[in-house]
């Protein structure tokens, strides 16, 4: 349900439908897009790339309603879309490199003190340690105030903490 890079597709907007929609709404709007687009429907005048972006379309079409037509896939897909937002939504306090944070041998984790004397704590998992320089970004709440930090590999533009 994710895009090679890291991204996730928004299956609603290829039904172009939205999350409040039940699940006959999301099936009509299959319907149309899929007879709008299906590969037998298109006419003889129709240059071949247009052709293919069409079968594309088709086929996200296609994918969006297998997704969103299970019950247990649109759960998940839902979640996953409703953390991805919240991420994105998420409000940032600082951005730090990964190089200006210490590291705790006992705890296994990446740590930067915060100005009301509590810690930022990360893990190498939580910035996909095994991927290659200027990667995953992070944020990282403190453990004692409501501020928050964007931690990254590469080194940030301007720090402001």
């Amino acid at each position: 349900m994710t895009h090679a890079d890291g991204s996730q597709k928004d299956w609603y907007s290829a039904l172009e439908a939205i999350p409040s929609d039940g699940l006959q709404e999301l099936k009509q709007k299959y319907q149309r897009l899929a007879l709008l687009y299906h590969p037998d429907k298109q006419g003889p005048d129709v240059s071949e790339e247009e052709a293919a972006g069409r079968l594309l379309r088709f086929l996200e079409v296609g994918q969006a309603w297998k997704v969103l037509s299970n019950q247990d896939s649109r759960r998940e897909y839902d979640l996953q879309l409703r953390a991805s937002q919240l991420k994105q939504h998420w409000p940032v306090d600082a951005h730090v490199c990964l190089d200006d944070m210490s590291w705790d041998q006992d705890k296994e984790v990446y740590t930067l003190g915060c100005r009301c004397g509590g810690e930022f704590c990360i893990g190498r998992e939580e910035l996909g340690e095994g991927e290659e320089e200027g990667g995953e970004e992070a944020v990282v709440c403190c453990d004692t105030c409501s501020l928050s930090i964007e931690v990254s590999r590469a080194a940030p533009s301007t720090q402001t903490l």
